[in-house]
């Protein structure tokens, strides 16, 4: 892959995986041959130009939890950074990812994957742009009190009055609105709410895979009249109608036998018992996801978020960062031009940073929303249970 050209990966979940195996402390995980999927030399040899490293913490935890929680992975972004200045450098904006790219080394940024993490306020959505945040995720795999997540039945139908509001102060804020992860009502009514170009930061085409965390072609034609860019993941049942199928047979499967399927874990063990054999997922895979994005939205809207460290399973040719130049080259042997692969390693993103930075310079003068979400929505009326303790907390 070219030196020159800057790859900007929207997705990466080193800093969950270090809680997990290291209890956050990266002097116990070692950045030059680390058991993950990340490490330094496979950085370098994919040829990461800029990372938005993802602070994502379970959706289940309470609200005074999940934002501890957070910033908590908000500081373990900063510490790596700060262990291997060599390697990284902290970036907020476009020019600064240029800058530090430039200087040979990878530009590091901040995305909170799920609504969770401003536990329904605006007052913590805007204390994690202060510390860096550049992008959230309105929902992961389990609904907010706000906002409708794909992963689960719809309830709001897509997003609530507050939700717009979240939508619109982070417009304010010149925060990206990441649309992975959530419902296509959701998709739709933020695309309605939002005067900035909205992102996808791993998410791949429907109409090639009909799997819920993709997004369907209509969303996807708004997404680009509006300026947005979807980027392509490398999960495998994302890339794979048939690794989908099969992973849906599995887990009816295991579900039929008391498993629980959410345990990843359990779900391994179930695996390994039975002697399971997925189908097969390669660099071809993504490639064809890759190129449906852009005959859908157009090459301007097209991506990439890999989700490394975010997966077990990866494609077979991309099992870990190292493996972009793959990628690249089999969208060169398909025709790609270098111009239009600079658009897809990260030239597209960099457009969508510059126009949230420029609406929030425009907006400078804007007081702070001080909405509450007991102000604009029916609370009691529609949610759930399980949100009530994080609610109590908001208010």
């Amino acid at each position: 892959m070219s030196e020159r050209r800057l790859l900007l990966d929207m997705h990466n979940d080193l800093p969950f995986a270090c809680r997990e195996v290291a209890g956050g402390d990266w002097s116990g995980l070692d950045l030059d041959d680390a058991p993950t999927q990340t490490d330094v030399p496979r950085l370098r040899a994919g040829g990461v130009g800029a990372q938005f490293w993802s602070v994502y913490v379970s959706g289940t935890l309470p609200g005074h939890e999940v934002v501890t929680a957070t910033i908590e992975q908000i500081d373990a972004v900063t510490r790596l950074v700060a262990a291997r200045p060599d390697v990284f450098a902290l970036a907020r904006t476009a020019d600064d990812v240029e800058r530090i790219h430039a200087e040979g080394r990878i530009a590091s940024l901040l995305g909170a994957e799920g609504g969770h993490a401003i536990a329904c306020s605006l007052g913590v959505l805007r204390m994690l742009h202060a510390l860096g945040v550049g992008y959230l995720t309105l929902t992961h795999n389990e609904h907010v009190p706000w906002a409708d997540s794909a992963a689960r039945p719809d309830r709001a139908g897509g997003l609530t009055p507050f939700g717009r509001e979240v939508v619109r102060e982070m417009n304010r804020l010149g925060m990206l609105v990441d649309l992975a992860h959530v419902s296509p009502g959701t998709m739709r009514d933020a695309l309605d709410a939002s005067g900035v170009p909205v992102v996808f930061t791993h998410s791949n085409a429907r109409s090639l895979t009909d799997h819920p965390r993709n997004v369907p072609d209509d969303v996807l034609r708004t997404m680009a009249q509006d300026g947005g860019v979807c980027c392509a993941t490398f999960v495998p049942a994302f890339c794979s109608a048939e690794r989908h199928a099969w992973e849906q047979e599995v887990g009816a499967r295991a579900a039929a036998r008391g498993v629980d399927t959410d345990d990843g874990a359990a779900m391994v063990a179930f695996l390994r018992e039975g002697s399971e054999t997925p189908p097969p997922v390669g660099v071809r895979d993504v490639a064809d996801h890759v190129e449906a994005l852009r005959e859908i939205a157009g090459l301007e809207h097209v991506g990439i978020g890999g989700d490394f460290d975010g997966t077990a399973q990866l494609p077979s040719g991309l099992e870990d960062v190292a493996g972009y130049p793959r990628l690249f080259a089999e969208l060169s042997d398909r025709g790609w031009c270098e111009g239009e692969l600079d658009l897809l390693a990260g030239g597209n993103v960099l457009r969508v940073m510059r126009d949230a930075e420029a609406v929030a310079r425009s907006r400078a003068d804007e007081s702070p929303s001080l909405a509450r979400i007991e102000d604009l929505d029916d609370v009691p009326a529609h949610v759930a249970p399980e949100f009530e303790a994080v609610l109590h907390r908001a208010w």
